[in-house]
C-alpha cells in the first residue's frame, strides 16, 4: 500500500522549484500533497464550470487507489456540482460517533485577463503558489486528503470513524452542505466537524511570530439582500428628476457612509483580549481597549478601519453586484444592486433590513432576501478538540495561544451547527494579512505555510482519533 501511495508522485517531485525553508519536500506524503493541490488549484472549479464534479471524481479516484472501499467513497452529483463523502473506519474503541472533517471544493471564478498570472496554473514565484484557491479552500482541503491517504498507508486505524464531508458550492448557495447534513446526514452523522477553511493565524508583517492562533468557534450570519428601483424610463434625450439609476446610487451611498451599531460579545473580547498584548502598534493597543470597554470611540475606530478587524465589532453590510438600464439611448427602466450583510449573533435579519431601509431613507427603493440566511450559535468548547489543536499548533509554534473566534465570513460550518453538529474551524494556515488575496486578485498562499498545513492536519487527526 505504501508503494501505491509513493507511486505517482515522481511526476510531482520533479516539478517543485527552489525549496522552501524548513520543507521536506522529497517526503513521500509532500510529494502527494502537492501533487493532489496542483491537480485540484488547475480545475476552475468555479460556479458555471461543472468542474465540481470532476475534481470529485478524482479525487474519489485517489481514495480508491489509496485503499479505501468504493463502498465507503461517495461522489453526490447535484446538478452541476457534487459533494464527496469519505469513510475512514475506526476500530470503534472509543465508543463514539465518528466525527466528520468539512471543506469545500469549489472556488470563486477568476478572469485571466484580470490577473498577472493565470489563475488556474498553480505558478510558484519567489516562495509563494499563485492561483485561484490555492488559499480558499483547496489548501485545506488538499491537507485533509492528503493525510487520510498517508495514514491508510501508514496502516494507521483510528479509534473512531474519520468522514470526509467536502461541499461543492460554499462558495454560492451552499446547497450540497445543506443535502450533506440533511438528505445524506444517514452518511455525515458525527459527534462534532473540524472544519479545514477557517482556523489559522496571523503572522506579523515583519515576519514574527502570530499574536495567536485562532479557533473558529462561531461566524456571523451571512445574507444577500437585491436592492432595486423600478422607473416608467423613457427617452435618453428627455431625462426626468427620478432616475432608476441616480435614485439606486444615491441608497448606496448611504448604506457606504453608514456604520452598524457596535456589538460585542463575551468571545468576540475574549478574543481581543488574548490576540491584543502580542499584536503590535496602534492595533493591538485598540484590541485591549475594546475588550475592556466596548464603547471605546478610538478603539472603535482604529479596528473599523482595519478589515482585518472591522467584521469583528458588529453587522457590516457592502454592495458587491450592480446592474441597470436596458440600452444605451434609453433611461433606465429598473436598476438593482447586492448588497452583502454579515450579520452579528443576535441582531438578526429582520432588524437589519429596519436599519438599512431606515439609511436609505427612499420607500422607492425594494429590499429582498436573495435566499433564507442560517443564524448559529457559537459552538461549545471541547477540551478533546482544544487538545489536539494545542499539539498541532506545537509543531509550529509550541505555547502559542489558542483562542476561540467568531469567523466575519460564512463557512460550511454554520449548516453544521444548523443541524446540531458543532463546527470548529482548526486548519493550520499561518501568513500575513498582506499576502490574503482569497476572492480577489492573484490568489497566493506561503509554500511554507501550505506544508506546513499538511503536517498540522497529520497531527491534528492523530490525536483527534488515536
Amino acid at each position: 500500500m505504501i508503494k501505491n501511495f509513493i507511486a505517482g508522485t515522481v511526476l510531482a517531485a520533479l516539478m517543485f522549484s527552489a525549496p522552501a525553508s524548513g520543507v521536506d519536500r522529497t517526503a513521500p506524503y509532500n510529494q502527494k500533497a502537492f501533487e493532489i493541490y496542483k491537480t485540484a488549484v488547475e480545475m476552475r472549479t468555479a460556479k458555471g464550470h461543472g468542474m465540481v464534479p470532476k475534481l470529485a471524481r478524482y479525487l474519489a479516484d485517489e481514495f480508491e487507489k489509496g485503499g479505501f472501499p468504493k463502498a465507503d467513497i461517495h461522489v453526490l452529483e447535484m446538478g452541476k456540482t457534487a459533494a464527496l463523502v469519505v469513510r475512514y473506519r475506526g476500530d470503534g474503541s472509543a465508543g463514539k460517533k465518528p466525527i466528520s472533517i468539512s471543506a469545500h471544493m469549489d472556488v470563486v471564478d477568476a478572469l485571466r485577463s484580470d490577473w498577472e498570472r493565470d489563475p488556474f496554473t498553480l505558478i510558484e514565484e519567489d516562495g509563494y503558489f499563485f492561483g485561484r484557491g490555492t488559499g480558499d479552500d483547496k489548501a485545506g482541503m488538499t491537507a485533509v486528503v492528503a493525510n487520510f491517504l498517508r495514514l491508510k498507508a501508514e496502516g494507521w486505524v483510528p479509534n473512531r470513524d474519520l468522514i470526509i464531508a467536502f461541499s461543492g458550492d460554499e462558495e454560492t448557495g451552499m446547497l450540497t452542505t445543506r443535502a450533506l447534513v440533511n438528505q445524506y446526514r444517514d452518511l455525515t452523522d458525527s459527534e462534532f466537524v473540524l472544519n479545514a477553511d477557517a482556523g489559522g493565524g496571523r503572522i506579523n508583517e515583519d515576519g514574527s511570530a502570530p499574536a495567536s492562533y485562532s479557533m473558529q468557534a462561531a461566524e456571523k450570519a451571512y445574507v444577500d439582500f437585491t436592492l432595486t428601483v423600478r422607473n416608467p424610463g423613457g427617452h435618453s434625450s428627455r431625462p426626468r428628476d427620478d432616475n432608476a439609476i441616480y435614485d439606486l446610487a444615491a441608497a448606496l451611498l448611504k448604506i457606504q457612509a453608514y456604520k452598524f451599531p457596535v456589538n460585542a460579545s463575551e468571545l468576540t473580547r475574549a478574543y481581543f483580549r488574548g490576540t491584543g498584548p502580542k499584536t503590535p502598534g496602534e492595533l493591538g493597543k485598540a484590541m485591549i481597549a475594546f475588550a475592556a470597554d466596548p464603547t471605546d470611540k478610538w478603539a472603535i475606530k482604529t479596528l473599523r478601519a482595519n478589515p482585518g478587524t472591522v467584521g469583528t465589532t458588529g453587522t457590516t453590510c457592502v454592495a458587491t453586484l450592480l446592474s441597470a438600464g436596458h440600452a444605451v439611448n434609453a433611461l433606465p427602466q429598473s436598476a438593482t444592486a447586492n448588497v452583502n450583510c454579515r450579520i452579528f449573533p443576535g441582531e438578526g435579519v429582520a432588524k437589519t433590513i429596519e436599519r438599512l431601509k431606515a439609511v436609505m431613507g427612499n420607500d422607492a427603493v425594494e429590499i429582498s432576501m436573495v435566499a433564507p440566511p442560517t443564524e448559529t450559535d457559537a459552538s461549545p468548547l471541547r477540551s478533546d478538540v482544544l487538545a489536539a489543536v494545542r499539539k498541532a499548533v506545537d509543531t509550529r509554534y509550541p505555547g502559542l495561544d489558542i483562542i476561540p473566534a467568531m469567523s466575519s465570513g460564512g463557512t460550511d460550518g454554520m449548516h453544521f451547527r444548523a443541524a446540531g453538529i458543532p463546527s470548529y474551524g482548526v486548519n493550520g494556515i499561518y501568513m500575513k494579512g498582506s499576502d490574503s488575496f482569497a476572492h480577489g486578485l492573484n490568489e497566493r498562499m506561503p509554500v511554507e505555510s501550505f506544508f506546513s498545513n499538511v503536517e498540522h492536519w497529520y497531527v491534528l487527526l492523530k490525536e483527534i482519533a488515536g
